[in-house]
């Protein structure tokens, strides 16, 4: 026990501040799970109806819920009680984004090849578990802008064909909105789905600690080894400090800024809608798709689709989940082997993967605005029907056009790493020649070359092509791999300088070349 202990306390962490985005959302939990269990002491998951009687005297003897109720006495009758929820919801909002803009870094940087995709998988189950855990959570104060997002979902689920009403039925206990909705996401937001998201986490950390991390190629830094700082004490007082840091501002923005006033919005009426409902941040994709997506229905066998909401409200999530889970072992694919890479990719080395991921980016900005459409035409006076057809054209046209010029800048900044081998960096001196006046040039140290170069460049998939298999599965994959990773700018190197690169390069389940 005491060696396995050390072992791991000597394991090497990258020295790369990107490689701290998932601590931030590993320290967010820790919040979340801390001020979430001050808040479960005083916190009623109950939506019998009673005369309010509390402290804020605008809705004295309104008819609320006891969920609503508990929440308003947390907020003004609790020491430190507004101060919690702040802290509990500023951190969820954290929480979420760590995890996504961590999840950006990996793609990006390629570090969900093998032989991590099973973790690359446990990432994304994770995004989507936080992504419920911040719904139900956003949804239990059982307030009037909740209320509307939780007829949203409700909408959503019936419009899936056949089997919607049944599943409304089943969630919500009978008819909307029923008694048993608070209670049922009550237990999962705080028994099942955090119990979901800390196994995951566990299993997670254990992957990260078997495989070792990924690094950026540097001097001395192969596909076959980690170099690094020890977990302690160098990475764990950067660790901690990180943590200090992010509970400060955590609590800065709680104390500072206004979060999620339920006493405003007021209880939540079936009947009745918020003005300016928007919903977090990480939801807001979904609003923007519903309100750009146009209206259209169809009977058929006595069942009548609603498309808009169930496209854009059910097909359009369950697509971009079914991507994120299978791009991985679509990459694997189209690249044709199965080596291990554990050496990152610069985003400007992948530039079709670095376009798609601009691109989707881009996508997601445009349906989170979106969802603002009527906050955006009150305040800026612009006809709502206009916003509605810029956005519509943005999220085709413009995604399109992100994809073309984040592929052209790639190929571009390749272009321009191959002129800096070529010719070196501009020094501080100014030469005089025949032709005039030029800045003089300084060769780049060895360290930058080798950064330049040891670049993963694979060539498209050429063979398969036999006319009689079956299906042609060969030539679809070739296509993909020509289309993928065609476009490319060829560096220069000397013949010792692509051994060197081929070296770094090699699996540590290949042999190294020359043996």
């Amino acid at each position: 026990m005491m060696s396995a202990a050390k072992q791991y306390l000597r394991k090497a962490f990258p020295d790369h501040w990107s490689f701290l985005l998932g601590e931030i959302a590993l320290y967010s939990l820790l919040i979340l799970v801390i001020t979430g269990i001050f808040l479960t002491f005083w916190f009623h998951p109950d939506m019998s109806e009673r005369p309010y009687d509390g402290s804020y005297v605008p809705l004295q003897g309104v008819q609320v819920s006891e969920a609503y109720s508990s929440v308003l006495h947390i907020s003004f009758d609790i020491r430190g009680g507004l101060l919690m929820r702040q802290v509990h919801h500023w951190a969820a909002l954290v929480f979420v984004a760590s995890i996504g803009i961590h999840m950006l870094r990996i793609f990006f940087t390629g570090a969900f090849r093998r032989p991590r995709e099973i973790n690359w998988m446990i990432g994304v189950t994770l995004f989507l578990l936080a992504l419920l855990e911040g719904f139900c959570g956003y949804s239990l104060p059982d307030d009037l802008l909740s209320g509307t997002g939780l007829r949203t979902a409700e909408g959503i689920v019936l419009s899936i064909p056949v089997i919607g009403t049944y599943l409304s039925f089943f969630i919500f206990g009978g008819e909307y909105p029923g008694h048993e909705i608070i209670p049922r996401m009550y237990s999962f937001h705080i028994l099942l789905v955090p119990g979901a998201i800390l196994a995951l986490v566990g299993a997670h950390l254990a992957l990260v600690v078997y495989l070792k991390h990924t690094q950026w190629a540097q001097p001395g830094k192969t596909n076959r080894n980690v170099i690094g700082k020890p977990v302690f004490p160098a990475y764990a007082a950067k660790s901690m400090g990180l943590f200090f840091t992010l509970c400060g501002v955590l609590v800065a923005m709680s104390a500072l800024f206004q979060i999620n006033p339920v006493w405003v919005y007021g209880p939540y009426r079936p009947d009745q809608v918020s003005t300016d409902a928007q919903p977090d941040w990480y939801i807001g994709f979904l609003e923007g798709a519903l309100r750009l997506m146009p209206q259209a229905e169809t009977r058929v066998a006595g069942h009548t689709v609603a498309w808009a909401p169930f496209i854009a409200g059910a097909v359009l999530p369950a697509v971009l989940v079914v991507i994120l889970y299978v791009y991985p072992w679509f990459e694997r694919w189209i690249t044709g082997g199965t080596e291990e890479r554990h050496l990152l990719d610069r985003p400007r080395n992948q530039p079709t993967r670095t376009a798609l991921g601009a691109a989707a980016v881009f996508a997601y900005g445009v349906l989170v605005m979106a969802g603002g459409q009527d906050v955006l035409s009150y305040v800026f006076r612009w006809p709502v029907e206009w916003l509605t057809y810029f956005f519509r054209s943005a999220f085709i046209i413009g995604t399109v056009l992100v994809y073309l010029i984040t592929k052209r800048a790639c190929l571009g900044l390749q272009a321009a790493d191959r002129h800096r081998i070529r010719r070196g960096d501009a020094g501080g001196e100014i030469r005089r020649s025949a032709d005039g006046y030029e800045r003089a040039r300084v060769v780049l140290p060895g360290q930058e070359r080798y950064r330049l170069l040891a670049r993963f460049a694979p060539d498209p998939l050429k063979h398969g092509t036999e006319p009689s298999r079956l299906l042609h599965r060969h030539r679809v994959r070739n296509t993909l791999s020509a289309w993928y990773f065609r476009d490319r700018v060829d560096l220069p190197a000397t013949p010792a300088q692509r051994r060197t690169v081929s070296t770094v390069l090699t699996a540590p389940d290949e042999e190294e070349p020359g043996e």
